[in-house]
């Protein structure tokens, strides 16, 4: 298990970088022959991702929703997402492939994604007793103090006063 970091922390992250959240919902729960497989296609693409910093991705956090799961990634850049939904030697442009023949416009699972592009410094993030998540798993973990301690003051926006602490209310 994760160790807790006690109290607030914050993360930064060296130049720009790429928020993808990918995932998928369940359309029709009895088909299952259908979004079982969508689901299965993921484990084999993280291992993939992970074993090969050098593909890009920083770090990805899975969640799971009502009808659905999930992932948060941390990508170093555009083209390094792009390289990797492309490349036809890698697991996922085989994954999509067989999405299509298997399920294609069937309704029975969705597929859904979102990608932002993140400028260096127009971010900010805390985290309250928590172990590394997120943000602060893809980039540099640090205590959310002096300049680092509001959401103002990470956005480098100045004058913004002090917030009580968790240990000082």
């Amino acid at each position: 298990m994760s160790p807790i970091f006690p109290g607030r922390y914050t993360a930064q992250i060296e130049g720009p970088f790429v928020v993808f959240i990918i995932g998928l919902r369940v359309n029709r729960l009895w088909a299952l022959h259908q979004w079982l497989p969508v689901a299965r296609a993921m484990g084999p693409m993280m291992r993939e991702l992970l074993a090969s910093p050098d593909l890009g991705l920083l770090s990805a956090e899975t969640f799971v929703y009502w009808r659905g799961v999930g992932l948060v990634q941390y990508w170093r850049s555009f083209e390094a997402l792009e390289s990797f939904s492309k490349n036809p030697k890698a697991s996922h442009l085989k994954a999509w492939k067989r999405f299509n023949q298997a399920v294609g416009a069937s309704g029975s699972v969705g597929i859904w994604r979102e990608t932002y592009l993140v400028e260096a410094g127009r971010y900010e993030c805390a985290y309250g007793n928590m172990p590394r998540f997120g943000l602060a798993r893809a980039g540099t973990h640090q205590p959310a103090v002096g300049a680092m301690e509001t959401a103002s003051r990470r956005l480098g926006r100045d004058g913004d006063p002090a917030v009580p602490s968790y240990d000082n209310p």
